[in-house]
């Protein structure tokens, strides 16, 4: 069973020995993954800057008092924290301000990163692989979201843990999205499923068979972007859903969401529609790179907690990562 909480690193083999010496008794520790994650948490903190400045330069002045809360709740919706999650914030803030009788506006700033981190750590949860098999993955996302590509570093990312995986091209749409899924299936060595102009449902059902059939591990679904507004084709989605059942009646073990990030309090409105219709166990944000509406981590954390498998800053293959609350709310911060 896979559980991505990070990603995995090659142990490198052991160095031949000459045959008159005995082998050591002590394992030889692998390398640490620290290097790799630190490099990632430097692209996260660049990432969440814009965000950030805006709540950090709060807490520069010399006094606590109630200037100091009312520039922060400023900040804090300005962010995209949203109503419900900033009233939480503060509150929590002003409790653990007063338990630690802090006087230090740049102490401050401390507890508030605990405070975020402690609201958004129901949303770390690791996407475990190896329940079922294959695994079915639904994805689904609106139109520029990021969702194809989210899908092509999704299946490195899961390809780097030792888990095979088969494409659903179910987009057949859009052309342009099946040569995109193509290329991502080309980059990362896996088979894809694929119909032009065929039914959605059709191509994501002889998908999960062929998984099935071919003993993979995942089966990734890509269905067609779409605004949760437009009722027959979140529909389809629902109609996919149910083809799938048909394959696999314990199917799709999970249906992700893929969000942009720069879309704010947008993004928790998403959240709530696919939900509805589909019954999400994840999301994957994304374009985290740059934004200034890094906060709606925390309304998606205080009013519709789903999971948040993975987050990304960029579009390498390697820019997207296991999402880690405690992490998030430093760079946040930093």
């Amino acid at each position: 069973m896979f559980s991505f909480f990070r990603k995995k690193a090659p142990t490198p083999p052991s160095p031949a020995l000459p045959t008159a010496v005995p082998p050591p008794t002590a394992a030889v520790p692998a390398p640490p993954q620290a290097p790799a994650r630190q490099g990632w948490l430097d692209k996260l903190k660049a990432g969440l800057r814009k965000t950030g400045s805006g709540i950090a330069m709060v807490f520069t002045g010399t006094q606590i008092d109630d200037a100091l809360y009312e520039e922060l709740e400023s900040a804090l919706l300005m962010a995209d924290t949203g109503v419900k999650a900033t009233t939480h914030l503060l509150a929590d803030l002003k409790r653990r301000v007063k338990e630690n009788k802090t006087t230090d506006p740049a102490a401050v700033k401390g507890l508030l990163a605990d405070a975020i981190a402690d609201l958004l750590a129901p949303l770390q949860k690791p996407l475990v692989i190896g329940e079922h098999k294959p695994t079915v993955i639904m994805v689904a996302g609106v139109n520029g979201a990021g969702k194809t590509t989210s899908i092509g570093k999704l299946t490195r990312h899961l390809a780097d843990g030792g888990a095979t995986v088969l494409l659903a091209a179910a987009d057949t749409f859009r052309a342009a999205a099946r040569e995109q899924l193509a290329v991502w299936a080309d980059r990362n060595t896996v088979e894809i499923i694929t119909q032009q102009g065929g039914d959605p449902a059709a191509v994501s059902f002889d998908a999960v068979t062929a998984g099935k059939a071919r003993g993979r591990d995942v089966v990734l679904v890509d269905t067609a972007g779409r605004l949760p507004t437009q009722l027959h084709l979140m529909e389809e989605l629902r109609k996919i859903k149910r083809v799938v059942q048909k394959a696999d009646a314990s199917a799709p073990h999970e249906v992700l969401l893929v969000i942009d990030g720069n879309t704010g309090q947008n993004a928790l409105n998403q959240v709530k529609a696919f939900d509805e219709a589909l019954q999400l166990t994840g999301l994957i944000i994304t374009k985290l790179d740059g934004t200034a509406k890094g906060g709606v981590l925390c309304a998606i954390a205080r009013e519709k907690p789903v999971p948040v498998y993975f987050i990304g800053v960029g579009e390498q293959l390697e820019d997207l990562e296991t999402f880690d609350a405690r992490e998030f709310a430093q760079a946040l911060l930093a």
